[in-house]
């Protein structure tokens, strides 16, 4: 069983700049303390916007056809063609941090 930690709020992926290494924030840490996986973000999010990306994210997920990094890709890809949340704020802050996630 492998674990898949999804962190949806505010600035998990990025940390402050020491030595370089913590710039991988909250999301690189738990990889490293066993999680496979993780899906951090880079900036302040917008809830109504990380609702929207983290509703159809799970929705893809459930489908069972695809692993994380796709269902998270597939995610951005219906913000992006949404009228709403079609702008890069929106659908670009979150990443992958891992293999087949």
């Amino acid at each position: 069983m492998s674990i898949r930690i999804i962190l949806s709020t505010c600035q998990t992926g990025t940390g402050k700049l020491d030595d370089g290494v913590e710039v991988l924030g909250f999301g690189y840490q738990v990889q490293k303390a066993g999680a496979k996986n993780a899906i951090a973000s880079l900036w302040k999010v917008d809830d109504a916007g990380t609702y929207a990306l983290m509703t159809a994210f799970y929705g893809e997920l459930q489908k069972g056809d695809v692993n994380g990094t796709e269902a998270l890709h597939r995610a951005q890809v219906s913000l992006i063609k949404s009228q709403k949340y079609n702008h890069p704020f929106y659908w670009s802050v979150f990443f992958a941090i891992g293999n087949g996630l």
